[in-house]
């Protein structure tokens, strides 16, 4: 409980020390699109209908938009849709808009314009938006740098949290922008 609070008081520290240093952009984000296609590269690739899985292994990267996923082997799940009767051979594996999540197992690396996400393994959820990093879990944006046990990303709300664990708490290195370069 003591952890959780410490935790908290930090990332309000944190943040509020950002929001000081940086002007506030007001303008909002788009939302990201997640019809975009994805695009995956990888050395192997191995379909299993019935599981409604595709495993691509050996140095795998998915792009979908800004985001970039690297992994040792990289899984996708597809939602099954109770409408479609079942088919044989690999049409039965539906297209992107049938994405529910994306497991990255080994070595993961994310990346969303300047926000770097490194850890051992990853679960990008692709309703929601989040992507979940686990493994000696490492968050930076420029110089800024911030390590716990567990990462979770919020890809269309531009937030991140970082949680530790009782033994090992959350360790933030944040460097304030200099207000003289604003200034020019």
């Amino acid at each position: 409980m003591r952890n959780k609070i410490i935790i908290s008081l930090i990332l309000t520290f944190v943040t509020f020390s950002y929001l000081g240093a940086k002007e506030i952009d007001t303008k909002k984000k788009p939302k990201i699109d997640r019809d975009q296609p994805i695009q995956i590269v990888s050395k192997r690739m191995d379909a299993y209908n019935e599981e409604r899985m595709v495993v691509f292994s050996g140095n795998a990267v998915a792009t979908q938009g800004d985001k970039v996923i690297k992994s040792d082997r990289l899984l996708f799940y597809y939602k099954k849709d109770s409408r479609v009767p079942e088919k044989t051979g690999s049409q039965n594996i539906g297209s992107t808009g049938d994405l529910e999540k994306i497991e990255a197992k080994g070595h993961v690396t994310i990346t969303q314009g300047q926000r770097v996400v490194t850890g051992e393994n990853a679960v990008f959820y692709q309703d929601s938006q989040e992507i979940i990093v686990t493994g000696s879990a490492v968050m930076s944006e420029g110089k800024n740098v911030i390590q716990g046990d567990r990462i979770v990303v919020y890809l269309n709300e531009d937030r991140g949290v970082v949680e530790g664990l009782e033994k090992n708490r959350v360790n933030a290195t944040i460097y304030p922008e200099d207000r003289k370069d604003k200034k020019k």
